[in-house]
């Protein structure tokens, strides 16, 4: 076995545990939005939010809404059916004055998110699951196949209504909006685009650009959005072609995306946003008593192999590779049990390639590491979750596009 395999198989085991548990919950993504809320371009003249601060620095004091008025109480985080909580009560809660960062959360109407999934509120009162009731119906699930490599949002506001119960987080929902470090705006942007961002006869108008209209005009009338001109505001636009109509309108905001292939330096940059993991569709590699040596494929890659923009190299290393000994590289796609194959493939593989497509990133990097097969990144212009605290370079190989043929 190669030195360097045995070198990065210790970290990509520690960064299989970082992708398929704790990448996508609440907690991680706030805080990286909390930072990036502060940013924005000098010629703006726009307010800056203040810094978010310990609930040890400062003393909390919220209402029951954001929308409350007159005396206000110690207490300010919701149930998980969206209420107030009740600090009477002797189950143990998340206090939001021990948390790192308090987020309000808007009601926006269940066609903005779990209406995607066919929930109906039970009430017209209601816009959220009940997740307090055992006996209530299980959250909606998210659509499968490659929908599910963007759910980011779903898993945010799923954390983000049960975050008042333990285990606590460091981000909890709060019920007023002034007593927040942040505001979530909770639109599945990435699947209203895949199941509804073209028209539908007689509409000439696509419900995905629709939802997005209807998201700026409610965005724009807030209270909350005009006290610091959107900044600290987080929206998910994980799929490269959602909120395609609105990102610029609402370009302040904290941006959760994939990456930064398809927007321009002045919508989304990272001086203010988030680059987010994908959702791993292979599936996670437990018990893997193999060791390195033992996985009979050299290098892997199946995927779309001509794909246009800085995805050309594709095609280029395929007629490279594809007759070299211990080396697999063929066309694949989701269909005819795809991503099975390719979960079987990247687990008897030492080394998987990521090459750029149609965009720099793709799920295909998180689907080699919960597999423990090495990362190879051929990818100039990718940018990788949380980076700055996570050193990729000690479980994965770079390669830049102009030394790929060397």
């Amino acid at each position: 076995m190669a030195p360097c395999g045995r070198t990065l198989l210790l970290p990509l085991a520690a960064a299989t545990v970082l992708v398929a548990s704790t990448v996508l919950v609440a907690s991680t993504i706030f805080l990286f939005a909390a930072a990036g809320a502060r940013w924005r371009p000098a010629d703006t003249g726009l307010p800056v939010p203040p810094h978010a601060v310990s609930a040890a620095a400062a003393p909390v004091t919220a209402g029951a809404s954001s929308n409350t008025t007159g005396a206000r109480k110690e207490l300010s985080f919701l149930d998980e059916n969206g209420g107030p909580d009740d600090p009477g009560a002797g189950a143990a809660r998340c206090d939001p004055r021990a948390a790192a960062v308090r987020v309000f959360m808007y009601d926006l109407p269940p066609e903005f998110h779990f209406g995607f999934l066919g929930w109906s509120p039970p009430s017209p009162d209601s816009v959220w699951l009940d997740l307090t009731n055992d006996a209530a119906a299980p959250p909606p699930r998210y659509p499968g196949g490659l929908n599910q490599q963007h759910s980011v949002a779903y898993w945010l506001t799923l954390d983000l209504l049960s975050s008042s119960s333990a285990p606590c987080g460091a981000a909890v929902r709060v019920a007023d909006s002034r007593d927040a470090d942040l505001v979530f705006v909770p639109f599945f942007a990435s699947l209203s685009y895949n199941r509804h961002s073209r028209p539908v006869l007689p509409e000439k108008v696509s419900r995905d650009k629709v939802l997005q209209e209807k998201l700026v005009r409610y965005l724009s009338a807030r209270p909350e959005w005009r006290r610091y001109g959107g900044a600290d505001h987080v929206i998910v636009a994980h799929h490269p072609n959602s909120l395609l109509h609105a990102r610029a309108a609402l370009s302040s905001a904290v941006f959760v995306l994939s990456d930064f292939g398809r927007y321009h330096p002045r919508v989304a940059s990272l001086e203010k946003d988030v680059i987010a993991p994908y959702k791993h569709m292979a599936k996670t590699f437990v018990n893997d008593s193999a060791g390195f040596e033992h996985r009979p494929t050299l290098l892997y890659f199946r995927g779309a192999i001509y794909r246009k923009e800085g995805g050309s190299i594709r095609q280029e290393l395929y007629y490279m590779l594809k007759d070299e000994k211990d080396v697999y590289f063929s066309f694949g796609s989701v269909q005819d049990h795809g991503a099975s194959k390719a979960s079987q493939g990247m687990h008897s593989s030492k080394f998987c390639l990521n090459i750029a497509g149609d965009t720099p990133s793709s799920n295909r990097l998180f689907d080699a590491i919960v597999s423990h097969c090495v990362p190879v990144i051929i990818s100039d212009d990718i940018e990788l979750p949380y980076e700055d605290v996570l050193d990729y370079s000690k479980f994965s190989i770079f390669v830049r596009s102009s030394d790929a043929f060397d």
